[in-house]
């Protein structure tokens, strides 16, 4: 990950309920401060003197009872700990519910260039969003080739070799009125252990595609901005390829086939390519009937048990009429 700082925080284009509303009221001689941890700090211990174990490398967030205890410092003359805390490399200081701190804090953070951040958020709020924001940016990533796609609310990777047909595929996928995250490149995101997000490595070329012997196209602009978006959860990893006649292709489905992408599985299907074959739509019975299967009904599994319910029928009456034989 790059180095990433409080201005850099500050300049997140985050909207509607993820947005931070956050703005520099003091230290702006600090806003290259680099940003360590993922995490945040209240620092309520260290404002009542107790430094040991201090989590100074985390962005410290001021609620109304910080805040309380501050203005108690100050009527009390007690600048020992405000002096002592800003002696850490503090990345920064944020105060929620657009609270203010006194002017002796504001003088020590000047002082020290330590960059004090307001925001209109409850803290409660703040925290949540915050959270998920450094969750995302410090998530472990990796970029691979192919197109990302939603098909029926499921986030599809498509990979494959070049030439096989990822762009088409989409492309028709768009057409058919499903949305294109990103073409060609994908920068995947394992966000909180369990969850792979993806998004395009840059905004601007995020939503177009190239389309060999035609030209580079913008889907936004050809279909509309409802056939883009700018990331989804990655719930089917689709691996294209040409078709091979000596090859054995799995024709039921039975077991679940997982693919590991940064230590998260996620359920992955080998489509074989050749003419005549319609990928876009089996993309498509692929996304419902992973929806399906997230409800609980898995069709490959029911097939197999009404197999051997009709096998084991069949066997008994077997028995039974061979036995009647012998009489």
């Amino acid at each position: 990950m790059e180095r990433f700082t409080v201005l850099d925080l500050l300049d997140l284009d985050l909207k509607e309920h993820d947005a931070l509303e956050l703005v520099c009221i003091a230290g702006r001689t600090g806003l290259d401060r680099e940003i360590l941890a993922p995490d945040i700090n209240r620092p309520g211990l260290a404002l009542g003197g107790f430094f040991e174990k201090f989590a100074y490398q985390r962005i410290q967030i001021f609620g109304r009872g910080e805040t309380a205890f501050l203005d108690k410092l100050h009527r009390e003359g007690n600048l020992e700990t405000i002096t002592e805390m800003f002696r850490y490399a503090i990345p920064c200081c944020v105060f929620s519910h657009r609270l203010k701190p006194n002017v002796e804090f504001i003088q020590k953070a000047e002082e020290v260039g330590c960059p004090v951040l307001q925001t209109g958020l409850s803290t409660a709020v703040f925290t949540t969003r915050l959270l998920r924001a450094l969750g995302s940016i410090f998530a472990p990533q990796k970029v691979v080739h192919g197109v990302l796609v939603e098909v029926y609310g499921i986030g599809i990777l498509i990979t494959g070799e070049s030439g096989v047909g990822k762009s088409e595929t989409a492309l028709e996928l768009i057409e058919r009125g499903h949305r294109l995250i990103c073409d060609d490149a994908v920068e995947i995101r394992g966000i909180g252990g369990n969850i792979l997000m993806g998004q395009a490595i840059n905004r601007v070329t995020g939503h177009h595609m190239e389309i060999r012997g035609l030209v580079i196209i913008n889907v936004a602009h050809l279909f509309g901005v409802a056939a883009i978006r700018d990331k989804k959860q990655i719930q089917i990893v689709v691996h294209l390829e040409d078709w091979d006649p000596n090859k054995s292709y799995d024709r039921i489905g039975s077991d679940d086939v997982l693919e590991e992408i940064m230590g998260v599985h996620v359920p992955s299907l080998h489509i074989p390519v050749k003419p005549g074959r319609n990928i876009s739509i089996i993309i498509e019975v692929a996304a419902m009937t992973e929806r399906m299967k997230k409800m609980g009904y898995h069709s490959a599994k029911e097939f197999d048990e009404n197999v051997l319910e009709w096998l084991e029928s069949e066997n008994a009456r077997s028995i039974y009429f061979r036995k009647n034989d012998t009489f």
